[in-house]
């Protein structure tokens, strides 16, 4: 496990320069608004262990090239919990973020709310999460790191409620802790590879490389920022061909095993990229490659199929990240290749109908503009739903069909010789989909 060092050795190992904020305490009274007894004594232990006023340090500090506002928990001091001059720092700190109109990186390791200031304490989580909606509302990025441990309201509120969420390998993530749950209740899901397996993690970074990844994400952050949500470019094809001859010939192209898929489009279009993963709602779909990434110096938003039938997760992963593309107003593009989506009892269960149903509404709903390219498989609803209207564009190597020929045949009750007749009948080759309006364009030809 990674040893999570102080928050000033942290801060030394990300920031060339850091500036602290400070901040005037808000708490009053003897021994705390509760009175509790020797609260006043631990708190002067604790500063004089840690040599720190409070359990987080906040400022501005350079990472990278880029400036970004940091919130670091001090976990030695009280264990890095959240009393009434926690919270108000964490406020004050998204304020100076939106004022200076910076990313905000929390680094967290807390065991939750301070129990010697009780209510007082409790709602703090609701003054930060409310200071966390006001930056994000202004289009202000955040990215949270989850150390060891980030346990309780933390982890609900501020961690867990970032745009992004990295974690330390290891670290315990949960939102009960070891001392409050049930004794007999431990293992993976309590741990950063658990909440990443669970969708609820982006990306565990070990800490050796966090400066790096960190540095390129804040970069990342900071292009959102000052891109202008002009539409994305279509993709170049990998390769040329001449448009398919049948409707047979479509859809075998498409399913070929070396077609160019989704990541080699991505090599080709993005100079760097950072991979979100998982839905937050408890799964992963591989076959979605969600993310944001850097095109000629402006930042572009990316959700693309791979090939493989998506899943609940897979379209919720692709409404998180539209969403998150409109909230910091920069343009998304989205790459389609599925057979559809997945239709066996696991993912009706997961609830199949109302994740194609929510990203549908988020593309419709969406202001910034989506560009859409067909690379393989167009697969009916699973396929439509990733699709941008009247922003679609489709390579020499893809189809798009309302369901897959075998299926319509099935359907129509023919026999399965009859498949290459039925993919004709749906014209659902490149030059079909634009002479029908479907695609505004083919890319690939000679």
């Amino acid at each position: 496990m990674d040893e999570p060092g102080s928050a000033r050795e942290l801060i030394d190992t990300l920031c060339s320069r850091f500036d602290e904020f400070r901040f005037p305490e808000v708490s009053d009274g003897t021994d705390g608004p509760l009175g509790w007894p020797g609260y006043d004594e631990r708190r002067t232990q604790a500063r004089e262990k840690t040599g720190e006023s409070e359990s987080v340090v906040c400022g501005v500090g350079t990472v990278g090239e880029h400036r970004a506002v940091l919130i670091v928990s001090e976990f030695g001091f009280l264990g890095g919990s959240i009393g009434a001059d926690t919270g108000a720092r964490i406020v004050g700190s998204f304020e100076r973020a939106r004022t200076l109109r910076v990313p905000v990186v929390s680094l967290v390791a807390s065991g939750g709310s301070r129990l010697q200031e009780g209510i007082c304490a409790l709602r703090q989580l609701q003054e930060i999460t409310r200071a966390a909606v006001l930056a994000r509302r202004d289009g202000i990025p955040h990215v949270a790191v989850a150390r060891h441990p980030t346990t309780g309201g933390m982890w609900a509120s501020l961690t867990a409620g970032a745009d992004l969420v990295l974690a330390s390998p290891e670290a315990t993530i949960s939102f009960g802790g070891s001392r409050v749950r049930d004794p007999g209740e431990t293992g993976l899901a309590f741990t950063a590879e658990g909440t990443f397996e669970a969708g609820q993690v982006d990306r565990v970074v070990p800490r050796s490389e966090l400066p790096t990844v960190l540095t390129s994400l804040v970069h990342l952050l900071c292009l959102t920022l000052a891109t202008q949500p002009a539409p994305a470019e279509v993709p170049e094809a990998p390769r040329t061909r001449e448009l398919p001859d049948s409707g047979g010939a479509a859809t075998q192209r498409a399913r070929a095993a070396d077609l160019p898929r989704a990541s080699a489009y991505l090599d080709r279009y993005l100079q760097n990229r950072f991979e979100l993963s998982g839905d937050r709602s408890g799964a992963i779909d591989p076959g979605m490659l969600c993310g944001i990434g850097e095109r000629d110096g402006r930042a572009i938003a990316f959700a693309a199929q791979t090939g493989t039938a998506t899943t609940p997760a897979g379209f919720r992963t692709a409404t998180r990240l539209v969403g998150l593309a409109e909230r910091l107003a920069i343009p998304v593009l989205t790459l389609v290749d599925t057979p559809g989506a997945a239709n066996d009892a696991a993912a009706e269960r997961a609830g199949i109908g109302p994740a194609i149903a929510g990203l549908f509404a988020a593309v419709a709903e969406a202001t910034v503009p989506i560009t859409t390219l067909v690379v393989g498989e167009g697969g009916s609803g699973g396929a439509l739903a990733l699709a941008a209207p009247e922003r679609t564009w489709i390579t020499v190597d893809g189809y798009f069909a309302v369901i897959a020929p075998e299926a319509a045949t099935a359907i129509l009750k023919r026999d399965p010789s009859e498949v290459d007749e039925i993919a004709n009948r749906l014209r659902l080759r490149p030059q079909d989909l634009l002479e029908l309006g479907f695609v505004r364009g083919i890319v690939g030809t000679p």
